[in-house]
C-alpha cells in the first residue's frame, strides 16, 4: 500500500493533484514538496518492514511517489555503504567521522536516486518525453534512466562541463546540447524548449519527486545508524535537492516513530568561487542572490542560484546549522585526504565537505565525540582532469 497525498507548496501552501504532471505552483511559481499519509501509515507500517528487502531506496517504497510497482525504474540505485572514516577524522581531529558514499550508485552519483523516483513517476503518469538543464551529473543519470524506463531525454549542459557527463548522455541516447555559459544559461535554452515543443520540465525542483529520491539518503542514515540520527549532517549543495531530501526524510521518520526526534545540525558547503548559499546565510536572508562569475572545480557546486535556495536556508534556520564554503586547493587537498587515509576516491564536492567539517572543528562548532556524517555525492572517477590537480597539488 502507498501513502502518497497531495502535492504541496512550501510557500504559499496551495495543494495540487499529485495524480497529474505538476511542475511549480500554479499560484506563486515555488517548488512543490510531496506529502504522505503519515499519521496512516505509522498505524500500518513497522520499520522490520524493510528489514528483509532489497537493499535499494525502493525498500522504502510505500513512502515513495511510485503507486503501482511495475513503474519502478530502478538500476540498484541506494543503500550505498557508511563508512567510518577514521583517518580522515584523525587528520581533521574527529573520531566519529562517517562518510556516506554515494559514488558506487549507478552513473557514480547520488544523482541516480533522484533519476529513478522522478523517472518512475514520469512513466506512471504517461509523460514520454523529458528535458532539463545540467551541470553534468544529473543530466547522465536522466538520461541512463529515461533509456530504461523508454523515455525521450533532452539535456542541455555547459560546454565545459566534465568530458564523462557528455559521453554518457550520448551513449544513453539522450539529445544532447552544449551551451557556452553555467547551467542557468541551458536552464534558459531548455525553458524555451519546453514552451515551444511541450517537453516536460525536469529541471531540479521544476518536479516534485526528484527531492524524493534523494530523501532516501537520510532514511537510509537513519537505518544504517540503527534507527537513530546522527549529530551532524554536512552536505554539498549546488541546487540543494539533498539537504533538503535528508531534512524532509528525518522529519518523516519521526512522524512515523521510527526514530527518536533528535535536533541535528545541517550544514551545507559550497565552493568559494561559486557560494549563494553560504553569502545568504551569513546576511541572514532567506533566500539567495544570483552569483556572478561562478567558476569552481567541482562542477556540480557550480549552480549559481538555486531554485529551492528558500528551503535549503529554513533547514539550516531550523537546524541551527551553518554554512561554509570551501576553496578548490582546499577540496583537492581532501580528495588526497579521503584517498591516503582510508582509500575513498571521493569527488571534489564530497572533498568540500571534508574542508567544512576541518574548518568547523578548528573554530569548535564541532566538538570531539560528535557523530558526523558527511555526504560524499560521486565518486572520483568521473572527475580525471580534477583527480589529475588534486595528485599534482
Amino acid at each position: 500500500m502507498n501513502f502518497l497525498s497531495h502535492l504541496e507548496c512550501p510557500k504559499c501552501q496551495t495543494r495540487h493533484d499529485a495524480h497529474k504532471p505538476q511542475n511549480l505552483c500554479v499560484k506563486c511559481g515555488a517548488p512543490l514538496l510531496v506529502y504522505y499519509r503519515l499519521t496512516e501509515a505509522k498505524h500500518a507500517l513497522a520499520r522490520d518492514i524493510v528489514r528483509d528487502r532489497p537493499r535499494s531506496m525502493w525498500r522504502y517504497k510505500e513512502l515513495l511517489p511510485v503507486q503501482d510497482d511495475r513503474n519502478i525504474v530502478s538500476l540498484g540505485e541506494g543503500f550505498t555503504p557508511m563508512l567510518h572514516a577514521r583517518g580522515t577524522g584523525k587528520a581533521i581531529g574527529l573520531d566519529n567521522l562517517i562518510v556516506k558514499d554515494e559514488g558506487l550508485n549507478p552513473t557514480g552519483t547520488f544523482k541516480a536516486r533522484g533519476a529513478s523516483a522522478g523517472v518512475s513517476r514520469a512513466k506512471e503518469l504517461g509523460i514520454r518525453e523529458v528535458a532539463m538543464p545540467t551541470a553534468g551529473n544529473a543530466g547522465s543519470a536522466w538520461a541512463a534512466y529515461c533509456a530504461a524506463a523508454g523515455i525521450k531525454a533532452r539535456i542541455a549542459m555547459p560546454q565545459d562541463a566534465p568530458e564523462m557527463n557528455k559521453l554518457e548522455c550520448q551513449i544513453y541516447g539522450a539529445d544532447l546540447t552544449l551551451v557556452n555559459g553555467l547551467i542557468s544559461d541551458a536552464g534558459k535554452l531548455i525553458a524555451q524548449g519546453v514552451k515551444e515543443h511541450g517537453w516536460f520540465d525536469t529541471a531540479t525542483l521544476k518536479e516534485p519527486y526528484r527531492i524524493e529520491g534523494k530523501k532516501t539518503m537520510g532514511y537510509e542514515i537513519a537505518e544504517q545508524l540503527g534507527w537513530r540520527l546522527p549529530d551532524v549532517v554536512i552536505y554539498p549543495a549546488g541546487g540543494g535537492v539533498g539537504i533538503i531530501g535528508i531534512w524532509k526524510a528525518f522529519g518523516e521518520l519521526a512522524a512515523l516513530g521510527w526514530v527518536e526526534p533528535k535536533p541535528v545540525r545541517f550544514v551545507v558547503t559550497q565552493a568559494a568561487g561559486c557560494a549563494p548559499l553560504v553569502k545568504a546565510f551569513n546576511a541572514h536572508r532567506a533566500d539567495s542572490e544570483f552569483w556572478n562569475g561562478a567558476d569552481t572545480v567541482a562542477s556540480g557546486l557550480r549552480v549559481p542560484k538555486a531554485l529551492g535556495d528558500f528551503l535549503v536556508l529554513k533547514a539550516l534556520a531550523e537546524s541551527h546549522g551553518t554554512a561554509i564554503d570551501a576553496t578548490d586547493a582546499e577540496m583537492l587537498a581532501a580528495m588526497n585526504t579521503a584517498a591516503r587515509g582510508d582509500g575513498m576516491f571521493i569527488c571534489p564536492e564530497g572533498a568540500a565537505t571534508i574542508v567544512a567539517a576541518q574548518k568547523l572543528r578548528q573554530s569548535g562548532w564541532l566538538k570531539q565525540g560528535e557523530e558526523v556524517v558527511l555526504i560524499n555525492t560521486g565518486a572520483g572517477l568521473k572527475y580525471p582532469e580534477a583527480t589529475r590537480d588534486a595528485v599534482k597539488s
